[in-house]
């Protein structure tokens, strides 16, 4: 039977914001997109908020400076290129591997040779995080549908009908 992972960025671009401005770290943060219309991107905190993926910015306006909830416009290079980052790492730990999206790749995990694919996965998990400063969840699958499942049912709760980015 195949073994498949799906490892995604947690809040990807909100993620990268925090990278390089530690100090916004544990505050609400959310992306803009392409002419700061909608909110395309959510830390953790934001989404406690209530603070919805894809809502456009002028509905939000009013909880985002009520909460002091830090806005930031999209930064394409700046996610692209941590992207890079993340994923030559993904590389050197399993070498077959898929990239799926911008902060998503699938790792063929039967070519590894671990005795602990959960011990394993907690130290990609952990190595990802510290040679890149992106945070990541891992799930695994007999399929790359279940393995995406799995990193889905894995991660802390959100509010009702929250995820993404």
């Amino acid at each position: 039977m195949a073994t498949f992972g799906l490892v995604d960025c947690n809040n990807f671009y909100a993620s990268c914001e925090r990278l390089f401005q530690p100090g916004l770290r544990e505050r609400p943060v959310v992306v803009l997109s392409n002419n700061d219309g909608c909110v395309i991107a959510r830390s953790n905190e934001a989404k406690a908020l209530g603070i919805a993926m894809g809502a456009p910015f002028f509905k939000v306006r009013q909880i985002a400076m009520e909460h002091g909830v830090v806005v930031r416009s999209s930064n394409y290079a700046l996610y692209g290129d941590m992207s890079e980052r993340v994923m030559s790492v993904l590389a050197s730990q399993a070498p077959a591997h898929e990239v799926y999206s911008i902060d998503e790749s699938f790792l063929d995990l039967d070519r590894l040779a671990v005795p602990d694919l959960t011990v394993w996965c907690q130290d990609l998990r952990r190595r990802t995080q510290q040679w890149t400063g992106i945070p990541v969840s891992i799930g695994v699958g007999p399929t790359k549908t279940l393995a995406k499942l799995a990193n889905r049912l894995g991660r802390p709760a959100l509010p009702q009908g929250e995820g993404g980015r």
